[in-house]
Parts: structure tokens; sequence; C-alpha cells
């Protein structure tokens, strides 16, 4: 059971797929690399639509909100709404690590470029990059409630 799987033909029981308990990891992936709490933010991005061959930068606040300096990890995940295959519901494609004292706050950048968005396509056998919207979130974890969206067009 992993955080990056496909959508089933019946997404709203993807975590039904077992008839004696949940098809859904006890834990999302990332999670419990702290010994604090973080808050998160005022998530942009520097453009709405980019070429393909561009990148988007993404910038997030984060807020050590608990009671002791800590290590974070700032996770990125994307999905890709539609294209020429199917592709997970999230990926990760970006992480860094910061560290934060209380009430220390951060603004984390990262980048999206050709190198993210593309993938390997079985049926033509060779790395793609669709035009589509991507789904963009951020936070500590693959469950990471914090998104926006960005489109890749071929102009």
């Amino acid at each position: 059971m992993i955080y990056s799987h496909n959508r089933s033909h019946d997404p709203k029981k993807q975590g039904e797929r077992y008839w004696d308990e949940q098809s859904t990891p006890l834990f999302p992936f990332g999670f419990g690399l702290s010994y604090t709490a973080f808050d998160y933010s005022q998530l942009t991005l520097d453009r709405d639509t980019v070429s393909i061959g561009q990148a988007v930068t993404v910038s997030v606040n984060v807020t050590n909100i608990g009671h002791r300096p800590a290590d974070e990890v700032v996770q990125l995940y994307l999905h890709q709404r539609f294209g020429t295959a199917s592709r997970p519901v999230r990926e990760l494609k970006g992480f860094q690590r910061i560290r934060l004292e209380v009430r220390e706050s951060r603004t984390v950048l990262f980048t999206i470029g050709p190198a993210e968005l593309r993938y390997w396509n079985a049926a033509v056998r060779d790395w793609v990059i669709d035009p589509s919207t991507f789904d963009v979130w951020v936070g500590g974890d693959s469950t990471a409630p914090l998104g926006t969206t960005f489109q890749v067009t071929t102009d």
C-alpha cells in the first residue's frame, strides 16, 4: 500500500479494496519525521501557466508552532490530472529539510521544471510531458492539504 497509487475504476472506494480492512497505510508517507508541530501557509506560484520546457517556482511559509526547536522535512507533491497515461494521485517531486527555532518562520522555495513534470510512457517508450492541469501540494507528509494548481500548455 503506497501513497502514489493510481486511481481505481471506482475512486471513491479506493480505500476499500480488501473486504476485512482498509487498503490505506496506517501512517501517510513522510509522517512523523519531527518532534514538534509546524504550520504551512501562503502557498504561491510565480505563474499560473507555463509552456512545456519552462519552470514554475513554488513558495510556502513554514512556522514552528511547537514548544521546541526542530527539523522539518518540507515535501512537494504533484498530480497530473489528465494526459496520455494514467498518473498517480500524488508523487513526491521535491523535499527540503529545514531547522526552525520555536515560533520561527521561513519561506521555502521549490522549482518545478521539465524533470519534475516528465514521466516514462510505456505506450510510446519515451519520456513525456503532457499539456495538462497539475495539482501541487506542500506539507509535512503525503496528505498535505495545502494546495494549488497550474497549467502546462504547448504554447
